[in-house]
């Protein structure tokens, strides 16, 4: 189910540079794709801009893709507001937990998010385990797609 950020987005046919960000955005959705293989009680992921602009995503039909996007970029924008502002260092993930499961946003490089919805029962240390290295696996994605 990944899907791109939409018209206009650099990776439009005819964009410069539109194949390498296709690639990317096929590498990222089959990271997804694997994460969720990796962790049964993953209901869905996606992955969007700093700025809320959707890139790739694995979610169930009842999340709105594009909207969920743009409130994840505004929680990671408040996230790093507050790290900045309680510690000084940057933002790494930060764990929503709701009465029918987790939405954790882990940093995926300085220009994107993971963005993980998790089930009430998933074991949250397997969590981390399996979505940390996928967020960096995906920030190496896209910083390569980015390079000219």
């Amino acid at each position: 189910m990944a899907k791109r950020a939409g018209a206009g987005a650099p990776g439009a046919p005819g964009a410069p540079g539109a194949g390498a960000v296709r690639a990317a955005e096929q590498a990222v959705a089959a990271e997804l794709r694997a994460l969720r293989a990796r962790v049964p009680q993953l209901g869905g992921s996606l992955v969007a801009s700093v700025d809320g602009l959707l890139i790739a995503h694995d979610l169930p039909g009842s999340v709105e893709p594009a909207g969920m996007a743009a409130v994840t970029a505004t929680g990671l924008s408040l996230a790093h507001r507050i790290a900045q502002t309680a510690h000084g260092g940057a933002f790494h993930e930060v764990v929503i937990r709701g009465v029918d499961g987790y939405v954790v946003i882990y940093a995926a490089g300085p220009t994107a998010s993971l963005t993980v919805l998790a089930d009430p029962d998933v074991n949250v240390g397997r969590l981390h385990l399996e979505s940390r290295p996928a967020a960096r696996t995906i920030a190496a994605c896209l910083t390569g797609a980015r390079r000219p």
